[in-house]
């Protein structure tokens, strides 16, 4: 088994492989190819030089020896298992890092070791442009991203012996809180393709590395996935991909002014002592820029003569390069922009030092938080120490505890990091009690708003969903049940000759799942085909909309014309309620996730309501899929705060993004737990009276959010109870509803008396994570959706 490494080293060519990979990744493994499907960059920071933490480790938290330890060990761990499971011919990696960013033999030597579990078979292959003509654009990318120095130091090498070991002389030792990171600030020593190629070949042997020609046209056509199959040497018709488009230059103007601005920053952090945010950074350069020409790479004519020599040694041994390595027409020698219109740096830096002043953090502060992430980690101990998480053996327990202390560092000092700062509703005081709204006279052949939903023992908590649901605007129901033994069944049965919902047996499910078929068949019901809006929710799901009177026409009307809504979960806990209890669930649980939490990713999970202008032609568990082209100007996605989101989800997609989220006007409450009684039950559903106590615990993390109070619901309680108290005014329907509740008490008696459960339930109770603890857990181990 060959190991294919695309190093890079630009961006442009890695990224797009990437791309390509991901696209054509069922048909390589029919060709005997596996393309793993996680972020190859996570191979570079676990074998970058420990001491030496780049802005990569630096800003996705794995800044620490432990935490690059433990990614190193996972990596080796799923490359091994992936390599046993599929018994791949090659395994392709690519990762531009890997070759612009790993300069050190003990690098590569790490990199080589940790390849070297799998096979000894490995080949590097690099696509290179004439040097010129790839600084300009690095250049200008560094300058954006935060350098201070000007093109001069590169200028400069270019009389040096060597470019490689002059660029490595000028190196520092990195200052992350100030943006000093010597992969930004200085020239690249790859750039010396020549020197680039013995590095590498002298940790990997003679021979093991190709440099090719980049060739955009082909690369950003539909027909790129045939340069894969060339660097495979393999035969095998991969198809066309989408085209790409060409990276966009920034101005030499823009360069101009960002450049110097940068250097005067970073002066005044160090002056203040505090650390400005990258992103806030970003910003404030964004505002600098203008539009131009970008730096042409004639004028870098001094780098084109200084590599000529090399460049034709290069295309001696890969006679492909010899057009490539041709430099540009020379033109008048590089200077920097001016910035014009009378830049000067030190203006807009006055004029951002409010921003600047407000945004930082003393670096004094930053260093005793990273202490402090050391010395909470240590509450990981306790949890790991229970013999149900992590697996039996001391070791095992161990890797557990280092993967939640990493996880735990870099949710506290990433973008991931959990709060509920945004939004701009009050979640924590009780507004005034929504007016009932009639239920709506529907003309002859128009079904209204449905919920479409599948049950299985659901009995103690059906009437109250459905109260809740007309009371706020939802006219009809399409209620799927399979295997239920509780009474679910026979309540909906009568809810059905009430009226009020309309029931269908799935015990004869077939395909993936039993949800899967009956949403297929509802797209055959009446109910669903004269719809006017379409919701596909489940029964501890509740619509909360935060806007007007609180019903679904409110929604409609602050949506704008909206389409289809994707209603973002949030996600209740069991709020310190043991016992399964005769009340509404809306108004026992109020304690919740907080509105930022885009790890894990169920937290950010949303389903969706869509108008029914048959946009697409299925019904899947959050969301229609497969749209219809013609119908596609016609579809309009917002967020729960009503933004446009149409361009991120008209083709798919189940998880909101910090881009997309959105609460203000509706969000989906998530009841997953409920009270910790009714977790037992949950939890031993479909498991034959045994139960995985490490899954079902990790479930119990996983969904037991607690952290934050969000009452807005509440608002619905006065007409839900009043819908809820007219439809128990059947005394069938309130015998069924009691009936169903006393299988449940009685069900959870018995589990209580089940020392596996009863252990289960004492060991959750007993829990206690902050909400980046949380976080830290639930990516630190695989978990039960």
């Amino acid at each position: 088994m060959r190991i294919h490494l695309l190093i890079g080293p630009t961006a442009e060519t890695s990224d797009r492989f990437r791309t390509i990979l991901k696209k054509k990744h069922a048909l390589l493994q029919k060709s005997g190819v596996l393309t793993p499907d996680w972020n190859h960059i996570r191979i570079y920071m676990a074998c970058s030089d420990p001491e030496a933490v780049g802005v990569i480790r630096f800003k996705r938290g794995f800044a620490s020896a432990l935490a690059q330890k433990a990614l190193h060990d996972e990596i080796g761990l799923q490359l091994t298992r992936a390599v046993e499971e599929e018994k791949p011919e090659h395994v392709v990696l690519a990762n531009g890092q890997l070759g612009s960013m790993l300069t050190s033999r003990d690098e590569l030597e790490r990199l080589k070791a940790l390849l070297n579990r799998v096979s000894d078979d490995i080949h590097i292959t690099a696509h290179v442009d004439e040097q010129a003509r790839v600084l300009a654009p690095h250049y200008a990318n560094k300058v954006m991203e935060g350098r201070r120095h000007a093109l001069d130091l590169e200028l400069e090498l270019a009389g040096q012996e060597s470019w490689w070991t002059g660029a490595l002389a000028l190196r520092g030792e990195n200052q992350p809180w100030f943006g000093l990171f010597n992969d930004i600030q200085y020239p690249a020593p790859w750039l010396d393709y020549e020197a680039m190629l013995a590095n590498w070949e002298a940790v990997f042997g003679a021979g093991s590395m190709t440099l090719r020609p980049i060739d955009r046209e082909k690369l950003l056509s539909e027909d790129a996935p045939e340069m894969i199959a060339e660097i495979l040497g393999i035969d095998a018709a991969l198809g066309k991909v989408d085209a790409g488009k060409p990276e966009s230059q920034h101005s030499a103007v823009s360069v101009g002014r960002v450049r110097p601005f940068n250097d005067l920053l970073i002066r005044y952090m160090q002056a203040k002592e505090f650390s400005t945010p990258r992103d806030l950074w970003r910003v404030l350069t964004g505002e600098l820029r203008e539009p131009g020409p970008p730096i042409a790479p004639g004028s870098l004519s001094a780098v084109s003569r200084h590599f000529e020599a090399s460049n034709r040694r290069l295309a001696k041994r890969f006679p492909d390069l010899a057009d490539t390595l041709k430099r540009d027409r020379k033109l008048k020698d590089w200077a920097e922009e001016d910035g014009g219109k009378g830049f000067r740096a030190s203006q807009y830096l006055t004029a951002f030092a409010h921003r600047i002043r407000n945004n930082s953090r003393p670096i004094a502060e930053l260093e005793e938080e990273a202490s402090q992430v050391n010395e909470d980690a240590t509450h990981f101990d306790d949890v790991v120490a229970d013999k149900h998480i992590g697996g039996g053996s001391r070791d095992e327990q161990q890797k557990v505890l280092d993967k939640l202390k990493v996880n735990h560092q870099i949710v506290l000092s990433t973008h991931i990091r959990p709060h509920n700062d945004m939004g701009r509703v009050n979640e924590e005081e009780l507004a005034g009690a929504y007016d009932e709204v009639p239920m709506r006279k529907l003309p002859e052949g128009n079904s209204g708003n449905v919920i479409v939903g599948c049950m299985k023992n659901e009995a103690p908590y059906i009437i109250e969903w459905i109260a809740y649901h007309r009371a706020m605007g939802v006219d009809n129901f399409l209620i799927y049940t399979n295997a239920c033994d509780d009474g679910t069944t026979e309540l909906l049965d009568h809810l059905q000759e009430m009226g009020i919902v309309q029931h269908r047996d799935n015990n004869d499910w077939k395909g993936k799942s039993p949800q899967q078929h009956a949403l297929n068949q509802s797209l055959n019901e009446p109910v669903i085909k004269n719809a006017e809006w379409i919701i596909h929710i489940d029964v501890d799901e509740f619509i909360n909309v935060r806007t007007g009177n609180g019903t679904l026409e409110d929604l409609f009307k602050a949506t704008k014309g909206a389409t289809n809504i994707a209603m973002t979960w949030r996600l209740f806990g069991h709020n310190g309620v043991h016992q399964l209890k005769d009340a509404f669930v809306i108004e026992q649980f109020d304690s919740c996730a907080p509105k930022y939490c885009p790890k894990p990713h169920t937290v950010w999970g949303f389903k969706s309501m869509f108008k029914n202008i048959s946009g697409y032609r299925k019904i899947s568990c959050h969301r229609p899929n497969q749209v219809i082209d013609e119908k596609r100007p016609d579809i309009k996605w917002v967020n729960g705060s009503g933004r446009d989101v149409t361009e991120d989800y008209i083709k798919g997609g189940w998880r909101s993004s910090k881009k997309t989220v959105g609460y203000d006007l509706v969000q989906l409450n998530h009841y997953a737990l409920r009270s910790a009684e009714s977790f037992l039950i949950k939890r031993q559903r479909g498991r034959a009276l045994h139960v995985d106590r490490s899954i079902g615990l990790n479930y119990w993390i996983r969904m037991d959010w607690s952290d934050f109070k969000d009452i807005t619901i509440k608002r619905n309680i006065p007409r839900a109870r009043a819908e809820y108290d007219r439809l128990m005014q059947d005394p069938k329907l309130r015998a069924l509803h009691e009936a169903g509740l006393k299988w449940h008490k009685e069900k959870v008696e018995a589990l209580h008396k089940m020392p596996e459960f009863q252990e289960l339930y004492a060991q959750a109770l007993k829990v206690n994570l902050t909400e980046t603890e949380r976080v830290a857990y639930a990516l630190s181990l695989d978990m039960e959706s």
